[in-house]
């Protein structure tokens, strides 16, 4: 019996994960903010010009019509997004190619680093 309820009771180390708070990124630029106190309201932005900036982003979608979760670029927005995303599939087809021509460990892993740090900047549309 007692070995079917250590089963299905978790232990104190699962519970403590359970428990650790997960990492709030800011709504406006994405970045990561930091772990304040338990007291009070959380934080949904990192600074006052990013709460500034979403606040003018609402008050224009509520002034165009656009939905809530419209997302609205510059043709000049949408050419850096674009040009991003074409870096970042060259960057995984070269560690395909890579791989399938027998490149060493070592080369592969410093590529995948780098096809990694391109996801992360692209991540940071703002």
């Amino acid at each position: 019996m007692s070995e079917v309820a250590e089963q299905t009771n978790p232990s104190r180390d699962e519970l403590a994960q359970l428990r650790k708070p997960v990492p709030k990124h800011c709504g406006w630029c994405g970045r990561r903010l930091e772990q304040g106190t338990t007291v009070g309201r959380r934080r949904r932005y990192c600074g006052q010009s990013c709460r500034q900036r979403a606040y003018e982003r609402r008050a224009a979608v509520q002034r165009t019509g656009l939905p809530e979760d419209a997302v609205v670029l510059s043709d000049t927005e949408l050419a850096v997004l674009q040009d991003r995303l074409f870096q970042l599939r060259c960057a995984a087809e070269d560690v395909v190619t890579a791989a399938e021509d027998g490149a060493g460990a070592g080369e592969l892993r410093r590529m995948a680093a780098e096809l990694a740090r391109s996801a992360r900047e692209l991540e940071q549309l703002r």
